[in-house]
């Protein structure tokens, strides 16, 4: 059966019980995505599109979100800035990549210069989740060309790629914030490559996909049998250029047995070419190691195991929402608040197991200077309430409490659970807890 493919503000417009997945992220607009498989997690970095942009790229920073199952994604806010980060770039926080050697995580960003150039420079972490120190006070490369891309090889060689208008590689050290050798500028380039390299290696043969065909853009890619090309394989195109964004960045990685496609798109209310937003698709490879067509829907990709509600769960595990924001928590990384003025304020989390015998109460994190409320429900916004939640003043916003709930009715099996807000307030975590015959019957087995 053919998956009918609708804009997503339409979607929105006429949406009663279902919501979309894709895009993957609501809170804020993001774009260029760069996965990253790490202790079998998904660590996404990604930059920002800023509110303010209208006629051009208005781009200060780089976040980062987690997901173990691919569709509900962990905010971890912004882990490198311009201002923080680069203090010798002036703006365009753009594409990045990020990869691990040895312990040390290395993030390598495009950013501008004073001059009004491109160049590349490389932060650092001893923790995937950063924040990220700049290694070397200056670029790592200058030739005023953007979006790095990264590969450690079997051997240990580590290769960077980079493009617009050209393709360009280095060999880099294993400190991984040098390279050996002089930057090589790759003649012939793939087919209709603009911008956007990623490089990968899969069962012995080197990919390479990239933003094609100018504006708007496709997405290609071009295989090898070495990491330094020729690039002249078998390939095609992957994406066409659709969707209302006129540039595309693609990243693609392998991650439980699944085949993930990352890209952007100017799909979420008030996005297009300066507004984006990441997506993904899984598909499957051919047997000859091909890359099908695919195309952008508001489904996404299919979600892989479950979310376990009885584990401590940050508020912002999202699905999908809608008015609501992501900020700085005090006791941990991020926690959840409403938009200001908004009026459909909920959280979606997909596929939530909570088992054969279900939960007896819920725990909440809040931090309140008024009074709202926090309903849970299963299946829509509008389905079966399982709890509700009354949130008084706790002293503050960063005056944080935690907040019991009672379960009410039988709450079994796999459900998406859905967070409406009613009121002003803060709210970082929660928790359910197992029914007391559950738990003694687990402990007697």
């Amino acid at each position: 059966m053919q998956r009918v493919i609708l804009p997503l503000s339409l979607l929105l417009a006429s949406i009663g019980t279902v919501v979309a997945d894709n895009p993957i992220i609501q809170t804020i607009y993001t774009a260029d995505p760069a996965p990253f498989v790490y202790n079998d997690t998904i660590w996404l970095f990604a930059d920002h599109d800023e509110d303010a942009a209208s006629s051009f790229f208005l781009m200060k920073e780089w976040r980062l979100y987690a997901s173990t199952d691919v569709v509900n994604w962990q905010d971890y806010g912004t882990v490198a800035s311009l201002s923080a980060t680069f203090k010798w770039a002036t703006d365009r926080a753009w594409a990045p990549q990020t990869i691990e050697r040895n312990g040390m995580f290395y993030m390598y960003c495009p950013v501008q210069l004073s001059s009004g150039a491109m160049a590349i420079g490389v932060a650092t972490s001893k923790t995937i989740t950063g924040p990220y120190q700049d290694a070397l006070g200056k670029p790592l490369v200058q030739n005023n060309n953007i979006d790095p891309t990264v590969m450690i090889d079997d051997d240990g060689q580590a290769y960077m790629y980079w493009a617009n208008p050209g393709l360009y590689y280095v060999k880099l050290n294993k400190d991984m914030i040098s390279y050996s050798g002089s930057v090589v500028s790759v003649n012939p380039k793939p087919n209709g490559l603009t911008e956007g390299p990623w490089l990968w290696k899969r069962n012995g043969k080197y990919y390479l996909a990239y933003a094609s065909n100018g504006i708007p853009e496709s997405i290609s890619y071009s295989t090898a049998t070495s990491p330094t090309g020729p690039w002249t394989g078998k390939g095609g195109t992957i994406m066409g250029s659709t969707g209302s964004s006129f540039t595309n960045h693609e990243a693609i990685i392998d991650y439980k047995n699944h085949s993930l496609f990352f890209y952007h798109t100017g799909a979420l209310p008030g996005g297009g070419g300066y507004h984006r937003s990441i997506a993904i698709e899984d598909f499957t490879y051919g047997s000859d190691g091909s890359i099908p067509a695919i195309k952008m829907t508001t489904n996404g990709a299919a979600q892989i195991g479950s979310l376990d509600p009885y584990k401590q769960t940050s508020a912002t595990v999202i699905a999908f929402s809608s008015g609501v924001k992501t900020e700085k928590y005090s006791e941990g990384f991020m926690s959840v608040t409403q938009k200001s003025g908004a009026k459909d304020i909920y959280i979606k989390v997909k596929g939530v197991d909570f088992g054969s015998a279900g939960a007896s109460s819920l725990s909440v994190r809040v931090a309140s200077n008024g009074s709202g409320k926090l309903t849970a429900t299963l299946g829509s916004r509008t389905g079966t309430a399982i709890a509700t939640c009354n949130i008084a003043s706790t002293g503050g916003a960063s005056k944080w409490a935690t907040v019991s709930c009672p379960v009410t009715g039988s709450v079994k099996g796999k459900n998406d659970l859905y967070w409406t807000f009613s009121g002003a307030f803060g709210f970082a975590w929660w928790q359910f807890s197992q029914s007391s015959a559950t738990v003694a019957r687990e402990f007697q087995a």
